[in-house]
């Protein structure tokens, strides 16, 4: 087993109280792990071991999107790209496209095993900004776990298509094996969300979810930083050094076309 999925294995991963009666775990090339539920036809979570060298590696590749049905899930169990079609909502990565250190990783980031119906300026705005939070802090301490997913409270839950549950909340667990501190960003799936600080004990409280279940008695609670829109490490220095001339255009346009169609082979494929 790759050593970045170690913690992911099957007896480490997250727990969770719903029924298992509809839920799939789905495994992929990437540092990441996602348990899908046939109820809300959306993930439960997704697990992912974030690293510098990860994360500095996926501030490198280009984000194409292509989204695409999850064909290893049965079709009733699954949501399909016509559910969203006019629902009003963004299909809402659970593990971030940006967290992916290659480009398969990344083209599999966009199956529909790992998307919720996610309020767009929620999407675009607030949660764009935990998740690039999450990845700076990956770079500054160099190992982090953190498992992100939907909460359904209440007794009435929105859909989409009449079969895709809206989340009522989004939660990004994360934990420090180093330090041993964990916490959880919590927001709710509207337009105009404030997000809030939990611990990992409230998280399991609200959203029946115990993130990290083998994570050591006695890990204290983390400071997590405040979400600001940032832009990509590296991407001034890249364009400070790039190239302006004709033939540097021309290259830089072939590389971004070889990618595309290496993307498009592993969307076919995956």
């Amino acid at each position: 087993m790759n050593a970045q999925l170690t913690f992911l294995a099957e007896a480490d991963r997250p727990s969770s109280r719903s029924s298992s009666r509809r839920r799939r775990c789905l495994c992929a090339s990437r540092p990441s792990r996602s348990f899908h539920s046939g109820v809300s036809r959306t993930p439960l979570y997704a697990a992912e071991h974030l690293t510098r060298q990860g994360v500095l590696a996926a501030r490198d590749v280009d984000r194409i999107d292509a989204f695409h049905d999850e064909e290893r899930l049965p079709k009733d169990f699954r949501s399909e790209l016509d559910d969203y079609v006019r629902s009003g909502f963004d299909r809402g990565h659970m593990a971030p496209a940006g967290d992916m250190p290659t480009a398969q990783a990344q083209t599999e980031s966009f199956s529909l095993g790992n998307i919720v119906p996610q309020e767009r300026t929620l999407n675009r705005t607030l949660w764009a900004a935990i998740e690039e939070s999450v990845r700076r802090l990956a770079i500054e301490r160099g190992d982090l776990y953190v498992v992100t997913g939907p909460i359904f409270q209440g007794a009435e839950i929105q859909t989409i298509n009449g079969r895709v549950l809206v989340p009522t909340h989004l939660f990004k667990a994360v934990y420090d094996p180093k330090s041993r501190e964990g916490a959880a960003y919590l927001a709710p799936n509207v337009s105009d969300a404030e997000w809030r600080e939990i611990g990992l004990a409230e998280l399991t409280t609200i959203a029946g979810i115990d993130a990290f279940p083998r994570r050591p008695a006695g890990t204290r609670t983390m400071n997590l930083p405040e979400p600001r829109s940032y832009s990509r490490d590296g991407a001034s220095t890249r364009d400070s050094r790039r190239d302006d001339s004709v033939e540097g255009w021309l290259q830089r346009s072939l590389e971004r076309f070889v990618r595309y169609v290496v993307r498009e082979i592993l969307r076919a494929i995956f």
